[in-house]
C-alpha cells in the first residue's frame, strides 16, 4: 500500500488525471475508465465464473445478497405516498426545515450549546458527495481573507474514498495532500505518523476526518486519539471537516456514531460535517444527506446562510423532498425511532458476527498472521491487510473482487459465500501468482 512521504510538501494527490482541453472530448466512457470503483464493477459484471463474489460495493447487503431496505422505511414510504396533506413540491434551496433540524440533532444531540446559541446552519443535500461538495465551496468563503481567496491545502487520510480529492478539486481547491492513517504492519491507525503529518500542515489547512465508519478501512479513532488530535488541530489552527458517511451503521446508535462531532463542538471548535442517511435508511435510489456548519459566532450565521443558498442554487437549485420526508418522519416519531434503531442494531450485529466467523475460519485454515483486527474494526467496511499482489490473485484466480488496497464490504459476505471467501484469502496468502 502506498503511503504519504515524510514531507507532505512533496507528497500531494496526483492532479495530472484531470481532463485537459475541450471538455466535449472527455466523454463519460473516459471518466468511467478513470474511476477504480466503476472499472472494478464493470469487470465483475462481465465475469462469468459461477462463484464470483463482489465485495467492493458501498451499500448494505442483506443475507440474501440484495441492497437492504428496513421494513419500517418501506411502510413509511407507502404512508407518505398516500398522505393527502403532502403536496408534490420542492423544499427550499436549503432543504426541509424538519429534516435539517432532526439531522442536526442526530449529529449534536439534544440541547447542544451551539444550537442554543444559534450558531448552527444545516443544509439538506442530494447525497453525501453533494454535502462534501457544498462544504468545499463554502470553505472558499469561510476565512476572512482580504488579499486572496483561500484555496487549500486540504488533507485527506491515506487511504480514503477515492472521490474526495476530485470533489474538492471541482470546487477549485487544487492543493490536496494526504496524512498517514492506516498502517499495514499495525493493521490499524498509526497515531504517531498521523500526528507527525498534521504537525507539519500549514495554519488554516483543512483536515478531513472520519467521525465513524471510516471508508474504506473500517478503522476508527478512539476517544483518546480524538483528544490528542483535536488538541493539535486547535494549537496548529487547522480546520476540521468531519465525515459521517454511514451514521448509525458503525455502533448501531446515531448518537454514539456522532460522538466525535459532539466532542469537537464541546471544545468550541468551528467545523463542517457531512452526514449521509442513505445507508442507514436504505435510501439508495433517493439519496439524502446533510451538511452541518458549526460557526464560532452567531453574527456569522446570516452571511454563511446567504452564501450557502447562492451556492446551492448554482449546483442543484433544490433538493428532492422524498428521502428527507422519510428520515424526518422516523427521527421525529419516538415509536418509529425505536423500531428503526432496532433494525439498525441488527444490521450492525450481523456485520460483527460475520467478522467473528471470518476470523475464526481463517484461524482454522491456518492462515498466516493475526486476524484480530477484523473484529477491532467496525461498520460496513474492513481493511484485510492484503497487499496488491494478493488482491490481484483473488480477482484473477478466485474471482473475488476487493478494493485495490485490500478493503471490503463486510455485509456482502453471507452464509453462502463465507467459506469460499475465507478459503480464497487463505490461498492468496499462501500461493504466489
Amino acid at each position: 500500500m502506498s503511503r504519504p512521504a515524510s514531507s507532505l510538501n512533496e507528497r500531494r494527490v496526483n492532479q495530472n488525471e484531470e481532463p485537459q482541453g475541450d471538455l466535449s472530448v472527455f466523454t463519460k466512457t473516459h471518466a468511467a475508465e478513470m474511476n477504480p470503483d466503476t472499472r472494478l464493477l464493470s469487470a465483475f459484471k462481465t465475469d462469468t465464473h459461477a462463484s464470483k463474489v463482489y465485495l467492493a460495493g458501498r451499500e448494505y447487503f442483506s443475507e440474501e445478497g440484495q441492497p437492504f431496505e428496513p421494513r419500517l422505511i418501506g411502510k413509511i414510504k407507502q404512508q407518505l405516498s398516500t398522505d393527502p396533506t403532502l403536496r408534490p413540491e420542492y423544499p427550499s434551496s436549503l432543504g426541509l426545515t424538519e429534516f435539517t433540524r432532526r439531522a442536526t440533532e442526530a449529529a449534536l444531540g439534544r440541547g447542544s450549546k451551539a444550537v442554543v446559541e444559534n450558531r448552527i446552519l444545516g443544509v439538506q443535500t442530494p447525497g453525501f458527495t453533494s454535502a462534501v461538495r457544498l462544504g468545499a465551496e463554502l470553505l472558499r468563503q469561510w476565512y476572512d481573507v482580504s488579499t486572496a481567496c483561500w484555496d487549500g491545502p486540504v488533507y485527506l487520510s491515506s487511504p480514503c474514498d477515492n472521490s474526495l480529492a476530485a470533489i474538492f478539486q471541482a470546487a477549485g481547491i487544487q492543493d490536496i495532500r494526504e496524512y498517514y492513517y492506516w498502517d499495514d504492519e499495525q493493521r490499524g491507525v498509526c497515531l504517531e505518523k498521523l500526528l507527525g503529518d498534521l504537525e507539519r500542515a500549514p495554519e488554516r489547512s483543512v483536515v478531513v476526518l472520519s467521525a465513524s465508519a471510516h471508508y474504506p478501512t473500517g478503522a476508527d479513532l478512539s476517544p483518546n486519539q480524538w483528544a490528542v488530535i483535536t488538541q493539535l488541530i486547535m494549537r496548529r489552527r487547522l480546520f476540521p471537516f468531519l465525515l459521517l458517511p454511514a451514521q448509525g451503521l458503525c455502533y448501531g446508535d446515531l448518537v454514539r456514531d456522532a460522538w466525535p462531532v459532539q466532542y469537537c463542538v464541546s471544545l468550541g471548535m468551528e467545523l463542517l460535517c457531512a452526514q449521509s442517511f442513505s445507508h442507514c435508511f436504505g435510501l439508495y435510489g433517493e439519496a439524502v444527506a446533510h451538511l452541518l456548519c458549526v460557526l464560532k459566532h452567531n453574527s456569522l450565521l446570516l452571511a454563511v446562510q446567504s452564501q450557502a443558498d447562492k451556492i446551492v442554487r448554482s449546483l442543484w437549485a433544490e433538493p428532492s423532498a422524498g428521502g428527507a420526508h422519510v428520515v424526518a418522519t422516523v427521527l421525529s416519531n419516538p415509536a418509529h425511532l425505536v423500531e428503526w434503531q432496532g433494525e439498525v442494531k441488527r444490521i450492525v450485529q450481523r456485520c460483527m458476527l460475520i467478522r467473528e466467523v471470518l476470523r475464526e475460519r481463517l484461524r482454522l485454515l491456518g492462515s498466516p498472521g493475526c486476524w484480530d483486527h477484523l473484529t477491532q474494526q467496525s461498520g460496513l467496511y474492513c481493511c484485510t491487510g492484503l497487499n496488491g499482489q494478493q488482491v490481484e490473485f483473488l480477482t484473477k484466480k478466485r474471482h473475488v473482487y476487493l478494493l485495490p488496497k485490500g478493503c471490503l464490504n463486510m455485509s456482502a459476505i453471507n452464509s453462502r459465500n463465507l467459506d469460499y471467501i475465507a478459503e480464497s484469502i487463505h490461498l492468496a496468502l499462501t500461493t504466489s501468482l
